[in-house]
């Protein structure tokens, strides 16, 4: 898992897990979906973790929870977490999508490192003024936006001896 990652809020309390599971039932019953044990017990799983997360990773920690629940069943449920607002997928380096959970969070941007994979989240005002500015000046009501900075972190320019600084 990537580390170095920030959060509004050290952990979720029990009423905003509640509200957050209101969010995914009104989708799922919005997109003709059953709501599900399974998928609520992913939802608490992923909205407990602060970490970007692989759908294989989630699926390691929602099978000590319920043995039961299959790789497939995480992989659909992120996508209907993703739909509604509650997760956004990430990217970085190396190919794999990754999943944070958006609930109840700021705007925030990733810097990533091209030769270890590590990752730091930085919110930025500047970047939020500049969404804003864009979406008026081509006449949207913009509602999110990503932004990923890739380049080498301090301890593999130290390692490979680099004196550059970024």
């Amino acid at each position: 898992m990537l580390q170095k990652r920030i959060d509004d809020q050290p952990s979720i309390s029990r009423s905003m897990m509640r509200e957050a599971e209101e969010i995914l039932h009104r989708h799922l019953k919005r997109v003709g979906l059953k709501q599900t044990a399974q998928r609520d017990t992913i939802l608490r799983t992923f909205l407990e973790t602060r970490e970007h997360l692989s759908t294989d990773e989630l699926h390691r920690l929602v099978k000590k929870k319920d043995a039961r629940i299959g790789i497939t069943t995480v992989y659909r449920t992120l996508k209907l977490l993703a739909e509604c607002g509650l997760a956004s997928e990430v990217a970085f380096h190396d190919g794999i999508a990754r999943y944070e959970h958006q609930y109840n969070r700021r705007s925030h941007h990733h810097m990533v490192c091209t030769e270890c994979g590590s990752s730091v989240e930085f919110f930025s005002p500047e970047v939020e003024r500049l969404e804003q500015e864009i979406g008026r000046k081509h006449h949207y009501l913009t509602t999110r936006h990503t932004f990923q900075v890739y380049g080498v972190c301090e301890d593999c320019r130290k390692k490979n001896g680099s004196r550059r600084v970024v």
